[in-house]
């Protein structure tokens, strides 16, 4: 069967009365540009060679904006031909002046490995193009010829951090003739992971700049709210946008499903991961090359064995060996095949998890499921981008589960079809962060005096250091003095200095696998909690508080866990406040004192409740940032005390789930706290504060965002079908309290000032 002729029988089936959007976008024909007049000729040969005459109209901007000297972000669809915006300037470059060097930055190996066969292919045996990655895998012998040799070099943040950047002398030849650096994938420069990376900017500019060199970047990104400012605060520099995309693309459908309901009064429905097996299950029967993305491990292996019974029943003993499964822990080897199957057609139906999300060469897909919705709007158009990588049909189907996001995003679908809400946020100097780099950079090169670190001062960074016998003072110069190498001790994905190492003693050899900062330990890493790693699961079988470190098991549960923590929240210093709204709004540095007390077992799908055991950790302590509103006391005693705190619980539990809709974040980023009468506001007050010292700039944003985030929270209450509360929208009756649905709906009709 067609792909026309399987969403026709969709369209007439049982399941259509699931669907709660139906999109439908046009094809449309290639915007094309002829190559500039200035290309080196080898390199337009090149490129006819591989079948390209002309260029996209978004491609001839983009070198445009490069050939002025300008810093570019493009952000165009997924196969819409961004690689050849920064690789045919990074090439011409080479070809002009062979001493030329550049540097890819990519956020995962697999990335790299793509990317190095893309500028093997454009270079064929005409162009003489060294390019190699540089990561951990890289052997010994060849890393002195990479880099003496290497014309580019690819390779991702981490390696920049602790293997370039403080070895930069041995690197001479690459910064010295440092022409561009290209950044792919910006949108996953976000928090804490976003800050870390402004600042390794900030040091290979500062190296960068020592040997002469003035590198232009290159940036792409996915659809998000603002791509430019978040690029811009990346490298610190005015970036131009390119976001009108000319590439050919064929009919696409989106489709937004909702599994029914199994439980009406506590707003329980159907596994997502049945559904989308039955659905994925019929593309594969009709024979429609298809791929299917899962939330975790877990849900990935379970739904590849539920296609490849789908595929047998079509080609007894065959079938199964068409389906696939694909994600973190399989060998690379085994990775590469799976793609290259793909490629080729021989495997028709594979499914990851959000491992194939990036820009990996798989070829051409008819149809993409999504088991659950990805945790950003920029990444479910990312997964979407999968299907239809030319100009023939395809479909792609978003099938929720119970959370409340997935549940607002399926029944609201303006939001997600709209121009993206999310934006991504990074602060550089965030005090724990900056503190790290600014040791880092010390170590690279003395500061002068009065030298600033991307515009910020850092003297009184150094002056602390100094005092701690780590940097001295001399001739006008801060040197470094410790014996200790900075680099290899900070995580670029935690803001706290004291983490807490994750040990994975699955196999013979135990092995580290991640860490944890220390205020998010006592939440992740207690006894039997199920610490989520590269969509794998492991099991917390002894937390050791004096060392800091979390021994842990790889397992196979239909669970993640959850702590619950006593916490009280104390404002140090208030930044912004309006008090001009129903419920008045503001945001600052607050002081954070959690208490674990219990944990849940949150089943994957429904959410369900599905067991509990307590925590014993002592408390800890956190400076962050939070945004909070009040209830004036007028409203509150309208409400009477019972319905307060439910509302309140309500709202909290809301806000905390809602809010990822318009931050590239994770709900556990951040997390609520509710005051029936704060000691601060003298009022009754829900706070939502930042699950990072320091904070990276969600409470800032939400505080400019309150209207539209409150709007939000009530559309969801508001066509949520519960009786009174359910895991789709304030959480459980039983957690929330009696009238817990009405009474947040009334607080949120209040805040936005309407009567219904």
């Amino acid at each position: 069967m067609s792909l026309e002729q399987v969403l026709e029988e969709f369209r007439s089936g049982k399941a259509a009365r699931n669907v709660t959007c139906w999109r439908s976008f046009p094809g449309r024909p290639p915007r094309l540009e002829p190559f500039p007049t200035w290309l080196h000729p080898s390199l337009v040969e090149a490129l006819r060679r591989r079948g390209i005459e002309h260029l996209y109209s978004h491609q001839a901007a983009a070198l445009q904006v490069v050939r002025r000297g300008e810093h570019v972000v493009v952000v165009t669809p997924t196969a819409s031909g961004k690689t050849l915006c920064y690789n045919i300037p990074v090439v011409e470059s080479v070809l002009r002046d062979d001493a030329t060097r550049s540097l890819y930055l990519f956020p995962t190996k697999a990335l790299s490995q793509d990317q190095l066969a893309e500028l093997e292919q454009l270079a064929g045996e005409t162009l003489r193009l060294k390019a190699y990655t540089y990561d951990g895998d890289t052997p010994q012998s060849a890393r002195q010829a990479i880099r003496t040799a290497g014309h580019i070099v690819i390779t991702n943040p981490d390696m920049l951090h602790t293997g370039i950047l403080p070895h930069h002398t041995r690197w001479l030849r690459l910064f010295q003739n440092l022409r561009y650096v290209v950044i792919d994938e910006v949108h996953q420069y976000r928090g804490v992971f976003g800050s870390h990376l402004a600042n390794v900017i900030r040091r290979l500019k500062r190296v960068a700049h020592f040997y002469g060199a003035r590198p232009q970047f290159i940036c792409c990104s996915a659809t998000i709210a603002n791509p430019s400012e978040l690029a811009s605060r990346l490298i610190e520099e005015p970036v131009t946008l390119v976001d009108e995309s000319g590439a050919p693309s064929g009919e696409r459908h989106f489709i937004l499903y909702n599994p029914p309901l199994v439980n009406r009064e506590l707003g329980i429905r159907r596994s997502c991961l049945l559904e989308a097996a039955e659905l994925a299950g019929a593309f594969v029967r009709a024979g429609v090359q298809t791929l299917v993305f899962a939330r975790s491990r877990l849900s990935t292996e379970v739904l590849a064995t539920y296609l490849k019974r789908a595929a047998a029943g079509i080609l007894p003993g065959q079938g199964e060996a068409t389906v696939r499964g694909y994600r973190g822990g399989y060998l690379p080897t085994q990775r590469r095949e799976i793609e290259k199957g793909l490629r080729e057609g021989k495997v028709r139906a594979a499914v990851a998890t959000n491992a194939l999300e990036l820009g990996i060469d798989i070829g051409r897909l008819d149809a993409v499921v999504m088991a659950g919705y990805p945790g950003s709007i920029a990444s479910a158009w990312q997964q979407a981008g999968r299907a239809g990588r030319r100009t023939d049909p395809a479909v792609a189907v978003l099938v929720a589960d119970s959370s409340p996001l997935n549940q607002y995003l399926v029944n609201q679908p303006e939001y997600f079809f709209g121009r993206s809400p999310e934006h991504g946020l990074v602060n550089p100097d965030n005090p724990f962060i900056l503190a790290n780099h600014v040791k880092c950079a010390a170590f690279e090169l003395p500061f002068e005096e009065g030298e600033d670190f991307g515009g910020t001062c850092v003297q009184p960074v150094l002056e602390h250091l100094a005092a701690q016998g780590i940097v001295h003072r001399s001739g006008g110069r801060w040197h470094w003095i410790a014996e200790s190498y900075p680099a290899e001790d900070i995580s670029l994905r935690s803001a706290s200095a004291e983490n807490f190492v994750v040990v994975d003693v699955t196999a013979p050899r135990p092995r580290v696998i991640g860490e944890v900062d220390r205020f998010s330990a006592s939440m992740l890493l207690h006894e039997e909690a199920i610490y989520l790693h590269e969509a794998e699961q492991y099991q917390v079988e002894k937390l050791d508080y004096a060392e800091k470190k979390a021994y842990v098991r790889k397992v196979e549960v239909d669970y993640y866990t959850d702590a619950s923590l006593a916490v009280s929240i104390r404002v140090l210093a208030q930044f912004q406040h309006d008090p001009e709204h129903n419920l008045p709004r503001s945001s600052g540095e607050v002081l954070v004192t959690a208490l674990p007390t219990m944990f849940k077992k949150i089943r994957f799908g429904t959410h369900e409740n599905v067991g509990s055991g307590p925590i014993h950790l002592p408390e800890e302590q956190m400076h962050t940032t939070a945004y909070w509103l009040q209830v004036p006391r007028e409203v509150a005693d309208d409400l009477g005390p019972q319905a307060l705190e439910a509302g309140l619980l309500g709202l909290g539990n809301l806000m905390v789930h809602i809010a990822p809709l318009f931050l590239l974040c994770d709900a556990r980023d951040i997390r609520s706290v509710v005051e029936v009468r704060s000691p601060f506001t003298r009022c009754p007050t829900v706070y939502v504060y930042e699950r990072y010292p320091g904070g990276v700039g969600f409470a800032d944003k939400l505080f400019e965002l309150h209207g539209e985030l409150l709007a939000a929270c009530r559309d969801l209450v508001r066509g949520c079908t519960c009786a009174d509360g359910c895991p789709s929208c304030v959480g459980p009756g039983a957690e929330a309290g009696a009238g817990a649905k009405q009474a947040t709906l009334r607080l949120l009709r209040t805040g936005l000032g309407v009567l219904r």
